[in-house]
């Protein structure tokens, strides 16, 4: 008998969430996932079986769900219950903290169990800029059966927030190991470096920090950059995008730098493929925005051979073994940003052993196909009657 699961996210799905997708999708058949949303993006990537939209409906009854919930009579989608009742759905998988505490009274309407993840901003920034989310986190703490978190940094934040440490569990978001080669890189000396960013243009991901370590180090070998991303409409992230020019003009590197935009996740797979280095240094923002865990865009690199510089910030130890798998600075230094740059360039010899030990270490602990296994034992466990 197949495990009937809602997966809940208000849009499905920004083309910065494909972890997401990657963690449906790679569940065992066994579980029957129905994805409920608002709104749907990127259908062409990230569509999957049995999605339900919310705008879809009749306009009428789509404007009054929204109108009930502004108002603060509901919390989550009416939506979402019908689905549930429709479907027979045994657990709801709420994606993000926020979501989880929208959805806690749908869940105990329908009878779900219910899953609550967290993945970054929902940890820090939210309690932060609204201190009413403490209490509401703590209300849903109280009558949700699991919280899943990234890596056991995550999962101290999400405990020191009001969690029962025994409702908390790690559990680290993966990577399809079976679509993603490893190629270990290697670089001559008398070739340019190729270095390759890839984040949202968000303060917490450290862009800043890259382009001056690497103006620090543009005269010990010769250097094409290339920066995937952009802003989105949020002005932080304009504010950003501000930060990230002034400091490509600020270094010299302007001819070194291609600004390739927002990629699809194959065409950033092309893009990895032709770099040597992946650097990607993040940072706590100055609103408190953290990554919470870690970012997928490294585990995806090191898996495919690359050579890795970061931080060491939130769960990134986690992924990137300091000396081991990679190279990781304090987080905002960037001296020794461009100090473990130097280190590659100083040493291409050791490269190899560092790429082998990096994709071991992806393949042990951050596979997808084995982390949708774990996440359906969860979910076992919590529907077993």
């Amino acid at each position: 008998m197949s495990l009937r699961v809602i997966h809940s996210y208000p849009i499905w799905l920004p083309c910065t969430q494909g972890w997401m997708h990657t963690q449906v999708r790679c569940l065992p058949e066994d579980i029957e996932s129905h994805i409920v949303c608002e709104t749907v993006e990127n259908a062409d990537e990230f569509g999957l079986p049995n999605m339900h939209v919310s705008s879809r409906r009749p306009l009428p009854v789509s404007v009054c769900d929204r109108g009930i919930r502004k108002l603060g009579l509901r919390d989550h989608l009416s939506f979402l219950t019908s689905v549930a009742k429709r479907t027979g759905a045994r657990l709801l998988h709420s994606h993000f903290g926020n979501i989880g505490w929208a959805n806690r009274r749908a869940a105990r309407a329908c009878k779900m169990a219910h899953v609550v993840t967290f993945y970054g901003a929902d940890v820090t920034l939210n309690p932060r800029k609204d201190p009413r989310w403490r209490g509401r986190y703590i209300e849903m703490f109280q009558i949700v059966d699991r919280v899943l978190c990234e890596g056991p940094h995550m999962r101290e934040e999400v405990v020191a927030l009001g969690c029962p440490p025994e409702k908390a569990a790690v559990h680290h978001l993966g990577v399809t190991l079976d679509e993603i080669p490893c190629e270990p890189r290697s670089w001559r000396p008398d070739e340019p470096l190729r270095v390759l960013i890839a984040a949202s243009f968000r303060e917490k991901k450290g862009i800043p920090d890259a382009v001056r370590a690497l103006g620090r180090v543009q005269n010990e070998a010769e250097l094409e950059v290339t920066i995937v991303g952009g802003a989105t409409g949020e002005e932080r992230s304009r504010a950003e995008e501000r930060r990230i020019l002034a400091a490509i003009e600020e270094t010299g590197l302007g001819a070194r730098v291609r600004l390739a935009g927002f990629l699809t996740r194959e065409e950033l797979r092309q893009e990895a493929s032709r770099a040597h280095v992946f650097l990607s240094p993040s940072i706590t923002a100055s609103d408190g925005d953290t990554e919470g865990g870690a970012p997928v865009s490294i585990i995806e690199m090191a898996a495919s051979g690359m050579a890795i510089v970061s931080t060491r910030h939130c769960d990134i130890p986690g992924v990137i073994l300091d000396g081991v798998t990679g190279y990781l600075a304090p987080e905002g230094d960037v001296d020794a940003l461009a100090g473990c740059l130097l280190r590659l360039i100083e040493d291409p010899g050791g490269w190899r052993a560092m790429q082998d030990a990096g994709r071991r270490h992806i393949e042990e602990n951050f596979d997808a196909r084995t982390q949708g296994r774990k996440l359906a034992e969860f979910y076992r466990e919590l529907t077993r009657s």
